[in-house]
């Protein structure tokens, strides 16, 4: 059992695989931080309208799907949020 690398307290891989179910195949392994400081944010992806993981201090526009598929079919990784259009 690993620590949260936010709240240093000791992962509970059941808890969060409960909570990361929206996120398509994901699972605690995926992640290096307890459920207790994890948000699932369930339909904000911009490209699917998925569940996103959302960090402490960004809201992401893509769920981990989504950017993974854009990083494989581009080879660039959009990063947490999309590019807004300056007017």
């Amino acid at each position: 059992m690993k620590p949260c690398h936010s709240c240093q307290t000791v992962i509970d891989e059941y808890l969060l695989d409960k909570k990361l179910e929206p996120l398509r195949e994901l699972t605690a392994d995926d992640f290096n931080i307890c459920a207790d400081c994890v948000t699932i944010d369930v339909d904000a992806c911009v490209k699917c309208g998925g569940a996103v993981y959302v960090p402490e201090t960004v809201s992401p526009d893509y769920c981990p799907a989504c950017r993974s598929d854009i990083i494989d079919h581009t080879g660039n990784d959009p990063g947490w949020t999309r590019d807004h259009v300056s007017t």
